[in-house]
């Protein structure tokens, strides 16, 4: 599997890309590529364009969850290429309208739209891209230190309900030397989703995890999450995105910690 990060809030020094308040990763794996979220505005296709990378050659994107960072850069891409032979992997309340008392930040389409222009595939229970790679569907929140605040809200069957973004996922990598995570905000947990990827794959042997893993705040679920991750001896640790730099600092106290900025290539059998 190869991974190039094509959409951070972070840039590396002398390393000229755009950065942003989003995510995006291309991932190439058995002959496919696969874009996981495609972050917030038209720097997806330039930072694409300066590493050369010909997305019109996707054959899956994949949103980790329904939140603007995620998923607005759909409308430029869809504006410059093709997507109509694209497979398109979400939880089905992926597209539900988000908002709170100053914003709006959900997809800025629905389901029914998203139909129209991909082949949509939504789904719940774990779907696999490839032999290897499997999107998680939706997280069970079992740990009573993750996933407990709701975002604001969303409009569900004609109510406005608090959101605590149930249809955020990811994806799993499952290598020769042990199971590989790739998130997008984890709002579900990165730990839950850990427990659930070694679920799905049937594989207790965690490599690393790269993504924002929704840590701001210096308290109990960075301490409980700190210790969780050193338990599985994780050898490679990619915080970016919604991770703050209290949260980071402390991480690499502990853990195999390696800065992520955009260009950033990981490759693994």
């Amino acid at each position: 599997m190869k991974l190039q990060v094509l959409v951070d809030n972070h840039t590396y020094i002398d390393a000229y890309y755009l950065g942003e308040p989003a995510v995006s990763f291309l991932i190439e794996e058995d002959g496919k590529k696969i874009l996981l979220d495609t972050g917030y505005s038209d720097v997806l296709l330039r930072n694409a364009a300066q590493l050369e990378l010909d997305l019109s050659k996707l054959t899956h994107i994949v949103f980790s969850h329904g939140h603007n960072d995620h998923t607005r850069g759909f409308q430029f891409l869809k504006e410059n290429i093709d997507v109509s032979s694209m497979h398109l992997i979400a939880h089905p309340d992926c597209f539900l309208p988000r908002a709170d008392d100053t914003d709006v930040f959900g997809a800025p389409f629905s389901a029914e739209e998203i139909t129209e222009l991909v082949r949509y595939q939504p789904s719940k229970s774990p779907v696999y891209l490839t032999e290897k790679l499997v999107f998680l569907g939706e997280i069970p929140r079992r740990n009573d230190f993750e996933a407990s605040e709701p975002i604001g809200r969303r409009y569900k069957d004609g109510t406005w309900e608090k959101d605590y973004v149930i249809d955020d996922s990811a994806l799993v990598y499952c290598g020769e030397d042990g199971l590989f995570l790739i998130s997008g905000c984890a709002h579900s947990g990165i730990c839950n989703m850990i427990a659930y990827a070694k679920e799905v794959c049937g594989d207790h042997r965690i490599v690393g995890a790269i993504g924002g893993f929704h840590l701001l705040d210096v308290g109990r679920q960075l301490t409980e999450t700190i210790a969780y991750l050193k338990a599985c001896n994780l050898k490679q640790l990619y915080p970016c995105h919604c991770v703050s730099l209290a949260a980071k600092a402390a991480m690499l106290a502990e853990l195999p910690v390696t800065e992520v900025g955009v260009g950033l290539t990981l490759e693994m059998k």
